[in-house]
Formats: C-alpha cells, sequence, structure tokens
C-alpha cells in the first residue's frame, strides 16, 4: 500500500513509519519539524527512516491549506494516519493557538485532502484525554465525554466530530484511536518517563503531580503501533447494529468507528517510578507538586471493543517498556 503518515518525525509517526516500511509498504512521511521539542531528535528519527527505498519525506505544515490540497491532488494514497498535532495538555493552557491551528484547522486540510482523493481510510489519533472529568472507570468509547478539561482534549473530541461529519456526508472511511499514555524508546521529552530519567540521571528532583496519587494507563510504543496497523488494514465499515433512536458515539450507520488503545493494566504513579529507579540503578528525588490544571487523576482503557474487531489488546509490562526505553536513552544520549 502507499501510505501517508502525518507527524512522521514524531515518536509514534516514526516508530509507525517504519513498521510499515519493514513489511514492504510504501510511505510518504510529513512533518514540519517544528521546534516544541528537540528538532535534533525528529532528525534522528527521520535518519532511520530514509534508510528504507520505500519511503519519501515531505516537510510541509499541516495547516497551510494550499499545500496540504496540492499533496493530495499531486498523490494517491491508500490510507492516511494522522498523527501530526500540537501535544500535550499543558502546553495547551499557556499556547490554546497552536492547538486552534494544529489541530483543528491542521485536521481539516488532511481531511479534505483525503476526501477530494478519495483515500481508502482516514485513520487518526484521538486521546484519553476526551474522557476529561469522567469519573467511571474504565473509560469506554461510548462514555460521554463532554466535559474535558484541557484545550487539547477539547481538539480531540472535535477531530472524532469533524470525521464523522466526513463520513457521514461523504463515506470516507474514518476510524479514531484515542490512545493512552504512550512511553517507549524515542519518546517526547516533555513526556514523564523522559523527563524522569533525565532528571533523574542528573541527580535532580523530579516533579511529581498530585503528589504522586496517580494512576495511568501506560501503553507501550510496539503495541500502540499494532493495534494501528490493525485497524488500518481494517477500512471502517457502517454498523448494522447501529439506531437512531439510541445512537451510540463509538460507531454509526457511517462507515465510522472510534476504538480505546490502551495497555489496560493501570498502574500507580509510583510504582512507574520505582520501576525506574530499579532499571537506573538509582534513586529518585521527588518534587511532590499539586494536581496540575489540566490533569485527570486516573485513566483505564476498557479495550474490549478494539480486541473484538482486530484481535489484539496491549500486554506489555511496564517493567519490559521501561527497561528497552532506559536502554535506548543511554545509548542516544550515552550516559
Amino acid at each position: 500500500m502507499n501510505i501517508l503518515v502525518t507527524g512522521a518525525a514524531g515518536f509514534i509517526g516514526s516508530t509507525l513509519a517504519r513498521r510499515l516500511l519493514e513489511r514492504g509498504d510504501r510511505v510518504v512521511g510529513l512533518d514540519n519539524l517544528n521546534d516544541y521539542y528537540d528538532v535534533k531528535l525528529k532528525e534522528a528519527r527521520l535518519a532511520r527512516l530514509r534508510a528504507y527505498p520505500g519511503f519519501e519525506f515531505e516537510r510541509a505544515d499541516i495547516v497551510e491549506r494550499e499545500r496540504m490540497a496540492r499533496l493530495f491532488a499531486e498523490r494517491r494514497f491508500d490510507a492516511v494516519m494522522h498523527l501530526a498535532a500540537q501535544a500535550g495538555v499543558r502546553y495547551s493552557i499557556e499556547n490554546p493557538s497552536a492547538y486552534i491551528d494544529a489541530n483543528l484547522v491542521g485536521f481539516a486540510n488532511v481531511i479534505e485532502g483525503a476526501r477530494r482523493s478519495s483515500v481508502g481510510h482516514f485513520v487518526f489519533a484521538s486521546s484519553s484525554s476526551v474522557y476529561g472529568a469522567n469519573a467511571k472507570l474504565p473509560f469506554a468509547e461510548d462514555d460521554n465525554i463532554d466535559h474535558p478539561v484541557s484545550l487539547y482534549a477539547a481538539t480531540k473530541k472535535a477531530n472524532e466530530l469533524m470525521a464523522h461529519s466526513y463520513a457521514h456526508l461523504y463515506r470516507l472511511p474514518c476510524t479514531g484511536l484515542r490512545f493512552f499514555t504512550v512511553y517507549g524508546p524515542w519518546g517526547r521529552p516533555d513526556m514523564a518517563l523522559f523527563k524522569f530519567t533525565r532528571g533523574m540521571l542528573a541527580g535532580e528532583a523530579i516533579p511529581v503531580f498530585n503528589r504522586g496519587d496517580m494512576v495511568r494507563d501506560f501503553t507501550y510504543v510496539d503495541d500502540i503501533v499494532e493495534g494501528v496497523l490493525r485497524v488500518m488494514d481494517r477500512p471502517a465499515r457502517p454498523d448494522p447494529a447501529w439506531t437512531a433512536l439510541a445512537p451510540t458515539p463509538s460507531s454509526s450507520n457511517a462507515p465510522y468507528r472510534i476504538y480505546n488503545l490502551g495497555n489496560n493494566q493501570p498502574v500507580k504513579l509510583m510504582r512507574y517510578i520505582e520501576v525506574l529507579e530499579q532499571c537506573l540503578g538509582k534513586k529518585a528525588k521527588l518534587d511532590l507538586l499539586p494536581l496540575q490544571a489540566g490533569d485527570v487523576p486516573e485513566t483505564i482503557a476498557d479495550v474490549s471493543r478494539l480486541a473484538a474487531a482486530v484481535g489484539f489488546k496491549p500486554a506489555t509490562p511496564i517493567e519490559t517498556g521501561i527497561g528497552r526505553f532506559v536502554e535506548w536513552y543511554r545509548s542516544y544520549y550515552r550516559v
């Protein structure tokens, strides 16, 4: 297949692109290489992809409407995996306009290009953040998500609604994946595991929000990618059981699906830090802080629908995943 991966220099995007190339697909990777975090890390991820003859890189910003229209007019893609976005819950409080531009305007440009060029399947990254103020656990796809607690979460819910309208109006097969706290080698420096590792190796106190009373459904990146691949190969179809008298938000009479993609093995944040201490051979100094605006205390994924649909659910334990991250971190940064 010929596949467009937006955000190809990113953590998940580069890992997914590599898997696609290894199985024989052709990949056009698109990224604007912005400086939200270390551009050298993004370039290093791209360098791994450039070694494959089936990879082609397009440096472009999804906010540029004419540029995106030209890309889709000049090429034909069997599928699009849309990962490009402004990430980060806390940064959305500081710089909301970046999220409006990338996550709303940019999303619209990419899905419109997919529609106009008759892409076979439009898959996009949503987030567990959409569950917002929900207290019912585990989070399930048909839960109400009308109370986001960050602008980032609001933009991801908007993406799901925009995709449904395209699936309904244009019969564009669309699948949204709500990722749960992804971690692993080649990860993002703004995420907890990266910050903790860097701080602990430097002998600095690490920031622990809500004084450590947090639970997360930490999901290893290879499990995320496996889930994405299986979903991508099964374009969304109308749900024959869906009814307008009792509508469910995760499916539709249009070719549209929403799935949780999480580990379904919730871990206390302090246990996560304990495993990292074991892998690094260093004790952490903790800077215990209050819950940050936009954060939620717990995230747990119900992945039964994903398992039923594609025969897969994430299962990598944090002991394995953190160990692999630490091995990569020491090698990449030579520490």
